[in-house]
């Protein structure tokens, strides 16, 4: 009864305000319009980063950045980084355990990332250290990129980052009659601010840099991963279908195939080698991972990889 009350308080006072200021009243249905998209807009993913808990045996933790308009973006550069985070699951895919969690910032926070690789590399770091802290974790330095944007389904996540339910009015039936319409959404947004998203701030890293200092054991600063050469062609059979394909990535900086760190999906590779290279490569064709093969020529520094192309289904 309390809200339908309120309701045709509402009413009333919108179209006192339509009859008295047009102006103004146009203004606020433009105001809460965006509103209303901003805070009914899905989360969308972004980018995916694939790390792996120190010590930890369930396998590697995926975690789904994603862009989400509920978010508000930092009023200044020097404030915290408003975050919203999902919770932290165990999922298993083709009998490998992994874990996943799903990290909401506004999307003006990552444009500027995507505008400045430094700041993008920082956003990452305290998304680290986040999920760090929040799930009291230790994680280890090295991360990916992975090729795809989501781990997981669309649904999943965002059913996940939206958690709680919406915010409903919650006014006693003793409302006095008398409230303006700014006392009116006023009171709505309080009720919002109960879903307000968590703030990533920059003391939360700033504690930890100088354990990350000490385990630098260069005094030079750490030399950008480069792209090494390589060379993939498709193997075709008689019948002028691919059969196989064959890559070929030279690797002049190491000395021993035990520096290579080597993951192969059905339709990607992932070659990297701590502080020398990284190489990321959609492959044209699913392929069989489990009957790819890997050989390293120590002598020539070059790793050739063999991936048989997957059978179509019957």
């Amino acid at each position: 009864m309390a809200d339908a009350g309120l309701a045709a308080q509402l009413w009333s006072l919108l179209d006192e305000m339509a009859e008295n200021d047009p102006r103004a009243y146009r203004r606020l249905l433009l105001q809460q319009r965006a509103e209303a998209e901003r805070f009914y807009s899905p989360p969308e993913p972004h980018l995916c980063l694939r790390a792996r808990p120190a010590g930890a045996a369930r396998g590697p933790l995926f975690i789904n950045i994603c862009s989400w308009k509920r978010v508000p973006a930092p009023k200044a550069p020097t404030d915290p980084t408003p975050v919203s985070a999902g919770p932290l699951e165990e999922a298993s895919g083709e009998g490998d355990l992994y874990s996943v969690i799903d990290i909401a910032y506004n999307p003006d926070v990552l444009q500027r990332g995507e505008e400045n690789p430094e700041k993008r590399e920082h956003l990452i770091h305290l998304t680290l250290k986040f999920v760090e802290e929040r799930h009291n974790l230790i994680l280890s330095d090295w991360y990916t990129t992975e090729p795809f944007k989501l781990k997981g389904s669309l649904e999943t996540m965002q059913q996940r980052l939206r958690g709680r339910q919406m915010p409903t009015l919650n006014l006693s039936q003793n409302t006095k009659k008398e409230l303006t319409l700014d006392q009116l959404l006023q009171t709505m947004e309080a009720e919002d601010c109960r879903n307000a998203p968590a703030l990533l701030k920059e003391e939360s890293v700033t504690q930890p840099k100088a354990h990350l200092i000490e385990e630098i054991t260069s005094t030079e600063m750490p030399e950008e991963l480069s792209t090494p050469i390589y060379n993939i062609i498709t193997v075709k059979d008689a019948n002028s279908k691919p059969f196989k394909i064959e890559l070929k990535v030279e690797l002049p900086k190491v000395n021993s195939v035990s520096e290579c760190d080597l993951r192969i999906s059905k339709d990607d590779v992932i070659i990297e080698v701590p502080e020398k290279y990284k190489l990321q490569l959609d492959l044209p064709e699913f392929v069989d991972e489990e009957t790819a093969t890997a050989v390293f020529n120590t002598g020539k520094r070059v790793l050739f990889i063999t991936l048989p192309v997957a059978k179509p289904d019957p």
